[in-house]
């Protein structure tokens, strides 16, 4: 049985699917995993296969229009950036179908929401997988709208605007396309969010129930499995050179900042961590990412510095790190049991930073624009105070007996083995699902 993922995003939105990709496949399923072309590599490291979707994301993170809606740091801009992203959208969505055809169940992304009008069309299974908390609940806001705190009646509406939104930049770009290949739109063509909460076509969610609890007030086949870890692929390996740094001393701080960044800025930033650092008398492992920081000459002794590594193995080595607040990278953190400092640069990294406040297990976090050499060192000393190094501790020990792989996996196979045993066995309408 082949089952095709459908991610959307930069890597934290991406390796989760991997993540999910991988269990599946161990788990005897046959997996294509559909994202941008620029993670081609990652994707066919662990063995799944992989179909390119047009647009290299770290291009985008550096074409001005697409970094500034990165970079929306208040709810209005945020929205505003959606409309942005969504001119970009509608050449994704030919080969997103593409992708799906042949397959025999059709797992998607919030953003890839062709991936649901793809399976009814095919008359094959469609799951909706999340990467962050996403059904609207009144117990909390949805994210970009995190730190309005106005009551839950206003929570639930956060959630069903930010729906909204998130559709609209995909519903147009699918409405043309599915006019042009088909002449008309899909029957019942609409949000298709709530329409994933039945047994056979469940909503999951890469989410722990330690950071962001299951909504009170969701639908019984909506799941909070846990996370998605990414282990690192079997044969990575640590230079000798990174090995030798981690040997010497004691534990030092992660600093990286994802694919979020900026090469007018990156020297000074990188600078000015390595000050903040020195100033605290700590050392720090920083990583160039997609030019949040860029590597400098005579690195003093206490600094070293990569382009990236897998976060499984490196941030338990770690005493803390510090990061743009990205779902992916503030949960290996949390994994790790030891304290973030968050610098959100924007979108839905000022909550994470915030929820990061709340739970104990970093200080308050710095948005990128006031960030500083005592702002920074003031946070590195508050990050690793002894309260705060047990709360971290204690969160990840609970989130590691989550098995959220595991739980995802098994709800999966439940709901194709339920869509199988009710089965349409109409003869499909256009495309075979084996014609890929």
């Amino acid at each position: 049985m082949l089952i095709c993922l459908l991610a959307a995003g930069t890597r934290g939105d991406t390796q989760p699917f991997i993540a999910l990709g991988v269990a599946l496949k161990e788990a005897g399923y046959q997996i294509r995993l559909a994202a941008a072309e620029n993670f081609e590599a990652l994707v066919t490291d662990y063995g799944l296969e992989f179909y390119p979707i047009q647009g290299n994301v770290e291009h985008f993170a550096t074409n001005p229009e697409l970094k500034a809606s990165l970079a929306a740091d208040n709810p209005l801009k945020t929205l505003r950036s959606f409309k942005t992203l969504r001119d970009y959208a509608y050449e994704m969505q030919k080969d997103y179908y593409a992708a799906c055809q042949g397959s025999d169940a059709i797992i998607y992304h919030p953003g890839v929401t062709i991936g649901y009008f793809a399976a009814q069309k095919l008359k094959i299974p469609s799951i909706l997988a999340s990467p962050f908390p996403f059904t609207p609940t009144k117990d909390y806001p949805a994210l970009i709208f995190y730190q309005f705190r106005l009551g839950k009646w206003a929570n639930k509406l956060s959630h069903k605007l930010f729906e909204q939104v998130l559709w609209q930049t995909s519903s147009q770009p699918i409405n043309r396309f599915w006019k042009e290949r088909f002449g008309s739109l899909p029957q019942e063509f609409g949000k298709p969010y709530q329409k994933q909460h039945s047994q056979s076509r469940p909503t999951l969610i890469s989410g722990s129930e330690h950071v962001f609890p299951r909504g009170s007030d969701w639908p019984d086949h909506v799941y909070n499995t846990g996370y998605w870890f990414l282990e690192k692929a079997q044969d990575w390996q640590a230079s000798k050179e990174l090995q030798d740094f981690l040997d010497k001393g004691p534990a030092p701080l992660y600093v990286g900042f994802g694919s979020i960044g900026n090469p007018e800025t990156a020297e000074a930033t990188t600078r000015l961590v390595i000050d903040a650092l020195a100033q605290t008398g700590q050392r720090g492992v920083l990583a160039t990412g997609w030019q949040g920081l860029q590597k400098v000459s005579l690195l003093p002794d206490h600094i070293f510095m990569l382009e990236s590594a897998p976060h499984s193995w490196l941030f338990p080595r770690m005493a803390a790190v510090i990061h743009h607040g990205g779902a992916g990278t503030t949960a290996a953190g949390l994994r790790a049991g030891i304290p973030s400092i968050i610098i959100p640069h924007g979108l839905d990294q000022f909550a994470w930073g915030q929820r990061i406040y709340e739970l104990g297990v970093g200080p308050k976090p710095i948005p990128k624009k006031k960030l500083s050499v005592p702002a920074l060192a003031a946070a590195i000393e508050s990050a690793l105070a002894e309260k705060t190094r047990e709360r971290a501790l204690e969160l990840g020990k609970k989130m590691e007996s989550e098995k959220g792989l595991e739980t995802a996996t098994r709800i999966i196979i439940d709901a194709l083995q339920s869509s199988t045993a009710g089965q349409n066995t109409l003869p499909l309408e256009t495309e075979s699902r084996h014609a890929y």
